[in-house]
Formats: structure tokens, sequence, C-alpha cells
């Protein structure tokens, strides 16, 4: 009996023993699926939540007097001046939002935006937790004459080229969840921007009178959609987009310098590989980097797609030992942003004398 009573403890001993042996070497891979799963839930929930809560919202078409109110006029909720409204725009996906202190149920209810749809391709609202916010996507990117008095805000949207004689759309690759090259734990991301946001100072403290739209500021990663997108709605007189490249095989070598892509397709005066071309000149003037040649970058769905000349540089290699620590230097990034800033100016003077 005590022979039985020995055989069945070995046996619930080494059981237990070899489920504790799997939980305890399955247990980050449960976890992180248990995880996962809470995540998935998370963003659902959240997904239903937002679905409920946004609601359309109509533009009620006035007339004052015998004139049309031009643009969008929102009126002010009760008792909320117009200091307490905060308004910010984003060019990238061509929309308004508006976020006004907690009003009271009726107010969506009793047409709060009156003018002209024109330039509206879609309008809703969503009563948040902490505020009430009003979305407006625009039918293209518009740059924005706001003003306000005791009762309403008055928003007018003008065609950049109404303003600006000269625009230019740059863009950093890559970004966010997409490092682009890496080697050594530099990211191609991270060069790009930082040459994006050199280019951007010498733009800010520029005499010339040339807008800029920029892609991304920060690690964010806009759709390839997104950044040949506003190149395009803005109507930009250029469009360059920033890289750095990497082998075939992401292996270290010999091989670098820089290479230029443009569209062959495009056509004209002053066509894609004018601007190409500039822009290879000017970067290797500066950097002493090697000259690679033109190419063709049609595949390259950015450039395929842009309806301006457009030059995607790929200023250096990053699978060359040298070359990477002088891409992942300040003063080098510096240097490529003076180069592509002059590649702007000269071909802008070109531009204007055909």
């Amino acid at each position: 009996m005590r022979e039985k009573s020995l055989k069945w403890t070995t046996r619930i001993l080494l059981a237990v023993t070899v489920v504790f042996t799997v939980l305890y070497f399955n247990l980050p891979r449960i976890h992180a699926w248990e995880v996962g799963k809470q995540e998935a839930r998370t963003a659902w929930n959240e997904y239903v939540d937002s679905e409920t809560q946004m609601n359309h919202l109509v533009i009620k078409e006035t007339k004052t007097g015998e004139e049309a109110v031009k643009g969008l006029r929102l009126r002010l909720p009760e008792g909320i001046p117009a200091d307490e409204i905060k308004i910010s725009k984003d060019d990238l996906t061509q929309t308004l939002r508006i976020e006004i202190p907690h009003t009271d149920g009726s107010y969506f209810q009793n047409d709060p935006i009156t003018g002209s749809s024109d330039s509206i391709a879609g309008l809703f609202y969503v009563q948040g937790k902490k505020a009430d916010i009003i979305e407006i996507t625009m039918d293209q990117v518009y740059e924005l004459d706001i003003e306000y008095d005791e009762k309403y805000y008055y928003f007018n949207f003008i065609v950049p080229h109404e303003i600006y004689d000269r625009i230019v759309v740059i863009d950093a690759g890559h970004g966010g969840n997409d490092p682009g090259a890496n080697r050594q734990g530099i990211m191609e991301k991270d060069i790009d921007l930082a040459i994006l946001l050199e280019l951007k100072e010498l733009f800010e403290h520029s005499t010339e009178n040339i807008h800029v739209y920029y892609t991304r500021t920060d690690d964010s990663n806009p759709t390839h959609e997104q950044r040949v997108g506003l190149a395009n709605k803005v109507n930009a007189d250029l469009f360059i987009s920033i890289h750095n490249n990497s082998t075939k095989s992401g292996r270290v070598s010999s091989i670098s310098g820089t290479e230029v892509m443009f569209s062959k397709s495009q056509e004209g005066d002053f066509a894609s590989e004018n601007l190409a071309a500039l822009c290879m000149e000017e970067l290797t003037l500066a950097l002493g980097s090697r000259d690679r040649g033109l190419i063709d970058g049609d595949n390259i769905y950015i450039v395929r797609n842009s309806e301006v000349p457009v030059a995607l540089v790929e200023v250096g290699f990053m699978t060359n030992k040298e070359e990477l620590k002088l891409l992942n230097s300040k003063e080098y990034q510096k240097k490529a942003a003076e180069a592509l800033y002059r590649a702007v100016i000269r071909a802008f003077e070109e531009k204007e004398q055909e």
C-alpha cells in the first residue's frame, strides 16, 4: 500500500514539475500574448467609443444681406470667449481641428457653423470627456485667414499660391516604426530628419520669399500618399525628399557617394531632372562626396506620383564606415542642408529665367 502511495506521489510531483517547467519557459510568451489581447480589446473599445461619439455636422448655407458668407463662421458657445478655443491645422491630412470647452447639449443641434461648404470635404464633431472637438477635412491644402469678435469665429480658406509666389515641400524619409537603413545603432530616419531640421533653420532665417511645407518635423511616419500628396495639393514648385543609402545586402562596403533620383517621365521647361542635377552638383561640391549619377526613380512611389519637379536625394551610404561617421555628425548634416538650400535657390533662378 505504501509503495502504491509513493508511486502516485512521485507521479504527481513529476507532473507538477513538468507543468511548472512548461509555464516557466513559456510565461513571457503567454504574458505577451495576454498583453496583446488586452491591447487589442482596448483599441477595439476606443474605436467603438469614437464611432459612437463622432457625429456629422452640417454647414448651414446663409446670406448676410445680399452677400453670401465667405468661408465658415463658427458661433461662439454661450459664456465661452474666443480666446478659450484652441485651433490647429494639419496640412498633411488637410484637417482643421477646433477644440471648445464643454458646451451644453443643444449647441451642436442649433447650426453652430454657417457659411460656404465649397472648400470642405468632411465635417464632424465629438463631445469628448475634456472638451468638444470639431474636425473639418478640407478638400485640399489651404492657408487660413482667421478672425473673431464677441459672437463668431471667421475662417477664410486661401489657396497657398494666392499668398506665396514660391512654394517648396521638403520630406524627411522614413520615421516612426520605419527606421530605414540601420547600421551600428544609427538609423537612417534620424539622419534624414536631422538634415531636414537644419534645412528648416536655413529657410526660417532666409530673406528669400519662399514658403516651405514639411512632411514631418518629428519622429512620425507619414504614408507615401501623404508625402507626395502634400506636394501635389499645395501645387509646389519643387519637392525634395531626403534619404540615405545602403548596399542591397546591408553589409559594410567600400561603396560610397551621392545618388539623386528623379522622374524621367516628367517633362517641361524645368522638370525633375533639372532639380536633381542641381541637388547633385551642390551636394557633391559641399560634401566632397562621389557623384554616383542621376537615376530614373519612376519605380519609387513618391517620385512616380509627383506632379511637380521632384528629387529624391540619397546623401551618402550608411554601409560605408567612413561615410556613416560623417553622416551622423552635425557638421556634415549642416553642410548637406546648406547644399540643398543652394540647390533650391538656383532652381528658382533657373525657373524664373525661362
